[in-house]
């Protein structure tokens, strides 16, 4: 097992991940301006079936021009391994070096070791590294996604976990995925919880999904910070608007930073024991642990 932390800055700053329709060159120009640390360009839900093609061809010139004029990470979201397009969809990405894949409706590991298989021919077709394209799969958008949570293991593609929402309800045949006071319901706070616990079991970062009403900032300002509190350390987007919210919920503040700080000085000087005692509270490995992340995400963030 690496050391706490090295996952946040083996995948640099990722607070922020903001979906655009990968066949709207207008859009693709607003989002890579938005301020995201990653871009994630849609190939799947916000692209109509007649118009794979073209998105194709958009989002591929699109990366190609744009990935040394951003600091934000370019993920590809493409089709899902069962749709019979991913094949297409990465012969004509893989050329444009994305930095990842976001993988939907990933049933389990041995579907990131599929796509993990189908990317090290891409790579080496085009003169790229073994495993310079990362992954993120979406863990529960299937009933059989969500059971197989557990499945997923430590791998050098992985940069994330995450989960949607709207797709296992449609999979399942729930008529909402929130109750009337705006809270999911048990079978998506399952979801949640398992996504949190998978990435902890695979040491990679654990991504919320999006919130869909991008005009109620403050309901989003909530939700981040709920999901901050909870392990999560970056949240999806859909909307330009949401990213700032996004980017603030999730960069430590500077108390968390000191109060941190604190926490590991303490248990230098004292030699790296087991317990640390600090202004009349005991604290463990796992809070050195804790704080040891948080400054890696602080450290991402440039504080």
């Amino acid at each position: 097992m690496h050391p706490p932390g090295d996952d946040v800055e083996k995948a640099g700053l990722m607070r922020s991940l903001l979906f655009v329709p990968g066949d709207s060159e207008r859009k693709l120009e607003k989002g890579f301006s938005a301020g995201a640390d990653v871009v994630i360009v849609d190939l799947e839900d916000s692209v109509a079936a007649g118009n794979k093609d073209v998105a194709r061809r958009i989002a591929a010139d699109f990366i190609r021009d744009n990935h040394t004029r951003t600091s934000a990470a370019i993920y590809v979201r493409i089709n899902d391994l069962s749709s019979g397009l991913t094949d297409d969809d990465l012969a004509a990405l893989v050329p444009a070096k994305p930095d990842g894949i976001m993988l939907p409706k990933s049933n389990g590991f041995a579907d990131v070791q599929q796509l993990s298989a189908k990317l090290r021919v891409r790579e080496a077709e085009n003169g790229l590294p073994d495993g310079a394209t990362k992954i993120i799969p979406i863990i529960t958008e299937t009933a059989a996604g969500l059971l197989a949570a557990g499945s997923y293991s430590p791998s050098p593609r992985l940069s994330g976990l995450t989960w949607g929402a709207e797709d296992l309800s449609a999979a399942i045949g729930a008529r909402a995925t929130r109750d009337q006071n705006g809270r999911y319901t048990d079978v998506f706070r399952l979801a949640r919880a398992m996504t949190v616990l998978a990435a902890s079991a695979a040491e990679t970062a654990a991504i919320d999904t999006v919130f869909v009403n991008f005009r109620d900032a403050n309901s989003l300002r909530a939700e981040c910070l709920e999901a901050e509190r909870d392990g999560f350390t970056a949240k999806m987007a859909i909307h330009p608007d949401q990213v700032p919210v996004i980017n603030e919920a999730f960069t430590p503040s500077p108390e968390a930073v000191a109060h941190a700080q604190a926490v590991v000085q303490a248990f230098r000087a004292a030699g790296d024991p087991g317990v640390v005692g600090i202004d009349g509270q005991m604290y463990d490995r796992p809070h050195l642990r804790r704080a040891e992340r948080l400054l890696a995400r602080a450290r991402a963030a440039g504080l």
